[in-house]
Parts: structure tokens; C-alpha cells; sequence
């Protein structure tokens, strides 16, 4: 299946685009499509978490995908 993952903050940076677009088998769970991220963007990797939305909601790990889903990542965030 096709999806579109918007990319917030530092994330957007590693990949160099504000959204991508990767092909996943079908049905996939986030943590699968989080490993792939990092396998194909290592940078990724090197953040302390990523939290995904999908929907507008947060997603848990094992929360299945589906081609039409909205999907964002989302970095850690810092503030003063």
C-alpha cells in the first residue's frame, strides 16, 4: 500500500522533505513502518522518541495502517 506520512520538526529535516511517500505491505502495524523509516533514514534513529499519529490521533505500536490514513511524525519537542 501507498502512504502519505507528514514529517514535523527535526524529523522533517533527517528526511530533507515535509512529507513522503513510501510503499508498506498491506495492513502494517506502526512500529513496522517506524522500522522501515529508520532503516531508510538512519537519522531517525538518533531522536529519544517519535510519536505517530494517525488520523489526528496517537497511534499505539501495534495500531494496523491503512492505505487512506492520515500519518504524521512527530519529534520530540523542546520549550522554555
Amino acid at each position: 500500500m501507498n502512504l502519505k506520512i507528514a514529517l514535523f520538526g527535526i524529523a522533517k529535516e533527517i528526511v530533507g522533505q515535509p512529507v513522503l511517500e513510501v510503499t508498506t505491505p498491506a495492513d502494517q502495524p506502526v512500529q513496522a513502518l517506524l522500522e522501515q523509516l529508520r532503516t531508510q533514514y538512519p537519522g531517525l534513529r538518533g531522536l529519544s522518541s517519535l510519536a505517530v499519529a494517525v488520523n489526528n490521533e496517537y497511534a499505539e505500536d501495534t495500531q494496523l495502517l491503512h492505505e487512506r490514513d492520515e500519518i504524521a511524525l512527530i519529534p520530540p519537542v523542546a520549550g522554555g
